[in-house]
């Protein structure tokens, strides 16, 4: 996954080129320009202008308006967003991690690699309705980028109709709580050692329809607290109040919590390192993992 890539406004577009008219809009689908007309202040002779410049240079009606001087590129990838019902927040106004790449630069095209790999999963492993499978996220190292393929995967499928969950479970060294800015005092180790207060399940600003279970207090016993059969009840639970449940997971050399996690959620997604990543050991941990009952997605090599 390469962090850098810069959004492509050319990927989208209400218009075609060589328009040569004001776009109207319905109730239902504004047009490009009218979004920016309401939000953003252009005016009509500016939406003429920038529709003339299309049909001269051939260039997409969002690049003219920004070769113009008329809106930001930001302003343009936010307008697209609110045309196709898009959640999305700029960077400048949430304030949002570095790491999620998926909110920040949704029209990306490492963002791309995300939404395919979403429907990848669904399709293959997570599949839908009552037979939903919650979707471990595990790796054999620490250092493979699990946390931040994790947390990005999450945004890709809150960007779905429908409520998704990411449960921190690495309760080892726990993470997600910093990428997204959730208060971590209380969670998964409450839960699981009877002892949870109320609104453990945490709404993640700025990224409507996603919210996160993070790993809560520090427990010294976490193999035998994922070992209980309560957590696969919290999971039957969850899953049936959720779309989509995705659960982060120590790194498999710190034992064998990855492997229990995976068990209770029914499918798994392995990530590794690109160039770092040591064959010998994903392969030891692809066959411990389909000694038990659970789907694999597929092995995903990350560079980010």
């Amino acid at each position: 996954m390469n962090a850098h890539t810069q959004p492509q406004l050319a990927a989208v577009s209400e218009f075609p080129a060589g328009a040569a008219q004001e776009p109207r809009s319905t109730d239902q689908d504004a047009s490009l320009g009218d979004i920016l007309r309401q939000t953003k202040g252009l005016t009509t002779d500016q939406v003429k202008q920038a529709l003339d410049y299309q049909a001269t240079k051939g260039v997409r009606f969002g690049e003219a308006v920004v070769a113009l001087g008329f809106a930001s590129t930001e302003d343009i990838i936010w307008a697209l967003a609110q045309q196709f019902h898009y959640p999305y927040s700029p960077v400048a106004e949430a304030s949002l991690h570095a790491e999620l790449v998926v909110a920040n630069d949704p029209f990306s095209e490492q963002v791309e690699a995300f939404r395919d790999l979403r429907s990848q999963l669904i399709t293959g492993v997570m599949g839908q309705g009552e037979s939903r499978s919650a979707l471990a996220i595990v790796s054999a190292n620490v250092g493979d980028g699990k946390s931040f393929i994790a947390a990005n995967l999450a945004v890709a499928f809150s960007q779905l109709p429908g409520r998704t969950l990411l449960i921190d479970a690495d309760l080892r060294t726990p993470r997600l709580h910093e990428i997204f800015g959730v208060d971590s005092g209380s969670g998964l180790t409450g839960i699981l050692s009877g002892r949870a207060v109320a609104n453990v399940i945490k709404p993640v600003k700025h990224l409507p329809n996603l919210y996160m279970l993070p790993a809560g207090v520090m427990a010294p016993n976490p193999a035998e607290l994922l070992h209980r059969a309560a957590f696969s009840l919290v999971l039957r639970e969850l899953l049936a109040k959720f779309d989509y449940v995705l659960v982060d997971t120590p790194a498999a050399s710190h034992g064998a919590d990855a492997r229990m996690i995976a068990g209770h959620c029914g499918a798994c997604l392995l990530v590794g390192r690109k160039e770092q990543s040591r064959v010998p050991a994903m392969q030891a941990l692809v066959k411990q993992l389909t000694k038990s009952t659970v789907k694999i997605g597929g092995v995903l090599m990350n560079d980010h």
